[in-house]
C-alpha cells in the first residue's frame, strides 16, 4: 500500500513541474490517477544522499557510459510506477522519439546528475530531486530572487518562456528527474501533463 501511494504521489509531483523550452515536441504520459494522499513537502537542509540512492546513481552512470537507450528503459522498467512522459507511451517509444528529434536523454540526465539536488519529504521517504530547482517551491524560484549564478542557470534550464511561466506563479517547468532515498528511481521527465495536454 505505501510503494501504491508514493507512486500516486510521484505522478502528482511530477505533475507539478514543468517543460524545457529546448524540447521537442514529442509528448508523453501516464493514466489518470486518483488523489494524492501522501503530502509532500520541502526539506529545508538538503540531506547527504543515501546510500542506495548513490548505488543507483552508479548504475544509472553506467548505463549513461554505455550510451545504452535499451538498457535505460530496462533500468526504468524495474519500478513499476516510474514516470517518463504523460502521454502514455512506453519509456522506449517515447525516448526514441526524443532521440530522432535532437533531443538526448541519455546526455541530457547525465548533465542533471552532474548538477545540484534538491529534496523533498514524500509521506515517509526522502526524494532527491535534479535540478535542485525542481525542488524548489514556485515563490523561490523566481529570478530576483536568486543569485546571478542561479539565475542564469534557472535562464539555461528552461529558458525565457519558462522563466515567464515561473513569474506566473507556476512550479518549476523544466527537466527533472528524482530518486527515492531508498534507491527508486521515481521518473526522468521534460515536461508537465498541461504542456502535454496543450500540443496535442
Amino acid at each position: 500500500m505505501k510503494t501504491y501511494l508514493l507512486g500516486i504521489a510521484a505522478l502528482f509531483f511530477v505533475a507539478a513541474c514543468g517543460n524545457d523550452a529546448a524540447s521537442p515536441k514529442a509528448r508523453i504520459a501516464v493514466a489518470a490517477a486518483p488523489a494524492v494522499t501522501a503530502p509532500v513537502e520541502r526539506v529545508d537542509e538538503t540531506p547527504v544522499l543515501t546510500l542506495a540512492a548513490e548505488e543507483t546513481i552508479a548504475e544509472i552512470r553506467d548505463v549513461l557510459e554505455r550510451d545504452s537507450l535499451n538498457r535505460l528503459v530496462r533500468l526504468a522498467d524495474r519500478e513499476e510506477n516510474f514516470v517518463s512522459n504523460f502521454a502514455g507511451e512506453s519509456h522506449k517509444v517515447h525516448w526514441d522519439l526524443l532521440r530522432r528529434t535532437g533531443f538526448d536523454p541519455l546526455h541530457r540526465l547525465g548533465e542533471l546528475l552532474d548538477g545540484p539536488y534538491g529534496t523533498r519529504q514524500v509521506g515517509d521517504q526522502t526524494w532527491f530531486i535534479w535540478p535542485d530547482f525542481a525542488a524548489r517551491d514556485a515563490p523561490d524560484l523566481l529570478p530576483e530572487k536568486l543569485s546571478f549564478t542561479d539565475r542564469a542557470r534557472l535562464a539555461d534550464l528552461v529558458g525565457e518562456p519558462g522563466l515567464a511561466r515561473i513569474r506566473a506563479g507556476q512550479d518549476y517547468p523544466g527537466i527533472r528527474t528524482a530518486i527515492a532515498e531508498d534507491g527508486r528511481w521515481l521518473y526522468f521527465v521534460h515536461e508537465t501533463i498541461e504542456a502535454t495536454e496543450a500540443d496535442n
